[in-house]
């Protein structure tokens, strides 16, 4: 049986996740309109790659549905997906057939991507509150007696 510490863990290690994913979506939601980055080419969407993680002892559980689990990154990776084109002659990063490539960003994605995120992260939050609120009880308990 794992531990409450061992869930404290699990929420804590995903709050980082959460965090990390909230990074990366307003990354790409403040450069959708950037047509050049700081090296010179257009920016790439990037994406956060998670996995499932086991947290506490893994030897310590008697079946696999007993295991606590959590989510950690893998990795950021950038999108492959090619950029938009937009018919634009005037730009000044306009190629020599009147064409501006933008990053491919669909900012209606990113914004449920945040959505999404943001209530992991307030649900993680719950877990701790909850434990805080216990704790608080039980110290009220002690000190009654």
């Amino acid at each position: 049986m794992s531990s409450i510490y061992d869930a404290l863990n699990a929420a804590g290690r995903a709050l980082s996740v959460q965090r990390q994913r909230l990074d990366v979506a307003s990354t790409n939601l403040a450069n959708a309109q950037t047509t050049r980055s700081a090296d010179g080419t257009v920016f790439k969407r990037r994406d956060v790659l998670l996995s499932d993680a086991e947290v506490g002892d893994p030897f310590a559980f008697e079946s696999e549905l007993d295991k606590l689990r959590t989510v950690e990154v893998v990795e950021v990776v950038e999108d492959d997906a090619p950029p938009k084109m937009v018919y634009q002659p005037n730009h000044p990063d306009a190629d020599p057939n009147g064409y501006v490539a933008y990053p491919n960003i669909n900012t209606v994605e990113e914004m449920v991507n945040m959505i999404t995120t943001m209530r992991s992260y307030q649900a993680n939050l719950n877990i701790l509150s909850g434990f805080k609120q216990m704790t608080d009880r039980v110290l009220g308990i002690g000190r009654m007696g």
